[in-house]
């Protein structure tokens, strides 16, 4: 290879400024140089290289889902001085990542664009940081790029599974969940490497907030910063241990303090509306290969594992392992076992719950996890560029080429797999491919904009249905999820209407083509503590297996509760039980901790009473509440 594109080196007469001559570069200099500037060229064009690739599948396939909808609500009550609630008269938290809220709510409010752009642009751009950091922090694990050659490896397999292109811009949490892993797992090598930990600290701190299941990587980062011997120029160790835990917990303990007082849970309503603490094994492994399975997703994962094991062995006899079992834990290997420690542990509480209903994405979190050691690999520099002789290139470079060539192949063919055919249709395992399900179903090949949603079924009807019924009432979809019946009012109706109240799943479309005063309410009880705190049904749909009926809402929302004016599917005997069975006192009192005023007694009581409020369960069957609440049962008429 020719030397004529290094820079002229300087003569003799050279002095670089100082009066102090400077020698001619010799032959082994410019071979000395020359591997770390094309090691550094080669490693920031495959960061660039990938970062473009993500980035274009991900804005071809951009979208904002019904679930991200459901998070601009809350931002669209904040904005407005409402608080962070869904509807103006409960306090719920209906997002599960409190970071995302206050995120799309502040960037909403320093641009004052539209709400589904900010979602979208945030969450594409998180999502190409977060391979941008985690290919960095990857480089950093391998020794830098002194020596080798950085090429991409575990970044391909990532930007490679489709459902990692279809959640860059859902408006959902997910490029967000990702980066916290990515600049975590940066921070982590950079402290093993020397640096300070209490910028970790603060950052693994965060965990709770960005989603709560995060805990465990926080939790084990913060165990080996905590554990990790103390640099002597620190403070005393007690006391430098004692201020990083002061750093990690401010943040999380602060908002647990107010979350508890405020919407009187422990954490966000939408655990309590799918049990995140219930077992759901079979649909959990269920889940897992329907992500596994179609991409062949093991072949890759084994192949990355292999070949880092051998670069590792290749690697083992140049670095000398640290003394102690505390120095072990300030260690580049430390942190891996950190990283992928808690990839394994989130795989395992993902089986445990049963997963999700939309393909692939509440296991993507964990794919990173165990991604990001091997985002980048070494390909050993060949002696030829070190030396004069020409020498045969070691084992590893052979297996490191082998192996990217592999991962080349499969994900070609992984990004042209098509994981899930049904289309519009829910596939009996309850698990659906979000985004097509609503380009189908709206019409749109980029259903972004909330209007875009008025093209799914019901949705102009209810429009319409509200505009035509000035005087309020409960919006109920029928039996045949095609036409809406307005259950009236009593009388006398107030100046300008009793309100509108509309039940039904899909809260982000409804809620965000409608005003802010009216509510909105949902079966499942994403938004709905009434329904949230319900069993759920053994073999219902994961993620929608709670289906409070429409008479408690009838109830609820103090309309007309007998026929004609109800519709013909809602009985109203059921209306009269569940009258009779939300004057329970403990019904009574959970839903004073979100609709009460919020007094300074009433923070106290719900900070007080919010675990007990947490896993208080209502019987969705009226007759059997009145009984399990020991209730007189209601007069028949």
């Amino acid at each position: 290879m020719s030397l004529s594109v290094l820079p002229s080196p300087p003569t003799q007469h050279d002095d670089g400024g100082n009066g102090t001559p400077l020698r001619q570069p010799t032959d082994q200099d410019v071979v000395r140089r020359r591997p770390g500037t094309l090691s550094h060229a080669v490693l920031l064009g495959g960061v660039a290289v990938t970062t473009a690739v993500f980035a274009g599948g991900a804005w071809q396939r951009r979208w904002i889902s019904d679930d991200g909808l459901i998070v601009l609500r809350t931002v669209r009550n904040l904005l407005a001085g409402n608080g962070p609630v869904f509807n103006l008269d409960e306090r719920v938290e209906t997002n599960t990542s409190t970071a995302w809220t206050y995120l799309v709510w502040l960037f909403g409010w320093l641009t004052q664009a539209r709400l589904e752009y900010v979602a979208l642009g945030l969450a594409l751009g998180l999502s190409v940081l977060a391979i941008v950091v985690a290919m960095l922090g990857s480089a950093r694990l391998w020794g830098g790029p002194s020596s080798s050659l950085l090429v991409p490896a575990g970044a391909i397999v990532y930007i490679a599974v489709p459902p990692a292109a279809d959640y860059a811009t859902s408006g959902l949490e997910t490029g967000l969940v990702i980066a916290w892993l990515a600049v975590l797992w940066w921070l982590l090598l950079r402290w093993s490497q020397g640096a300070g930990g209490m910028v970790a600290a603060f950052w693994a701190g965060l965990a709770p907030l960005v989603r709560p299941e995060l805990t465990v990587a926080g939790a084990l980062a913060l165990l080996i910063l905590f554990c990790a011997p103390v640099p002597r120029n620190r403070l005393q160790p007690w006391v430098f241990r004692m201020l990083m835990i002061g750093v990690a917990g401010v943040a999380p303990l602060g908002y647990q303090v107010w979350r508890m007082g405020y919407y009187g849970l422990p954490y966000p309503n939408t655990a309590v509306a799918k049990d995140a603490g219930g077992a759901k094994w079979p649909q959990g492994w269920t889940y897992l290969w329907d992500l596994v399975g179609p991409y062949r997703l093991w072949l890759p994962l084994l192949v990355l594992a292999g070949t880092a094991i051998v670069v590792v062995r290749q690697r083992k006899c140049r670095r000398s392992a640290p003394a102690g079992w505390r120095d072990r834990l300030r260690s580049p290997g430390a942190v891996v076992a950190v990283l992928v420690g808690s990839g394994v542990a989130l795989v395992v509480y993902e089986l445990r719950v049963g997963g999700d209903f939309m393909h692939g994405r509440m296991l993507l979190p964990q794919l990173f996890c165990l991604l990001l050691p091997v985002m980048v690999l070494p390909i050993p520099m060949p002696r030829a560029l070190r030396a004069p002789e020409m020498r045969r290139p070691p084992a590893a470079f052979v297996v490191v080429i082998a192996a990217l060539l592999g991962i080349a192949v499969w994900a070609v063919a992984a990004a042209r797999t098509t994981a899930v055919t049904d289309g519009i249709e829910i596939r009996a395992n309850g698990i659906v491919d979000e985004r097509i399900y609503y380009v189908l179903g709206t019409g749109h090949d980029h259903p972004i904009r909330a209007e875009d949603y008025l093209d799914y079924p019901r949705m102009r009807p209810m429009i319409r249905d509200i505009a035509e019924t000035p005087n309020g009432g409960l919006l109920v979809n029928l039996p045949d999820q095609t036409y809406w019946y307005v259950v009236p009012p009593p009388q006398p109706i107030p100046d300008g209407g009793a309100g509108h109240t509309v039940y039904f799943l899909n809260l982000g479309m409804t809620s965000m083509n409608l005003p802010l005063s009216v509510r909105v309410i949902d079966p499942v009880g994403l938004a709905y503590p009434l329904a949230a705190h319900t069993d759920r049904l053994t073999d219902g749909r994961i993620g929608h297996d709670k289906n409070l009926d429409a008479s408690w809402a009838v109830v609820d929302a103090g309309v007309v509760d007998q026929h004609p004016w109800l519709p013909a599917h809602i009985d109203d005997v059921w209306v009269r039980q569940a009258r009779t069975a939300m004057s329970c006192p403990a019904t009574q009192d959970l839903l004073a901790s979100t609709r009460a005023p919020l007094t300074l007694t009433r923070f106290r009581h719900n900070v007080m009473q919010s675990l007990s409020f947490a896993g208080t369960r209502i019987d969705r069957i009226p007759t059997y509440e009145i009984a399990r609440c020991l209730l007189p049962a209601p007069t028949p008429k």
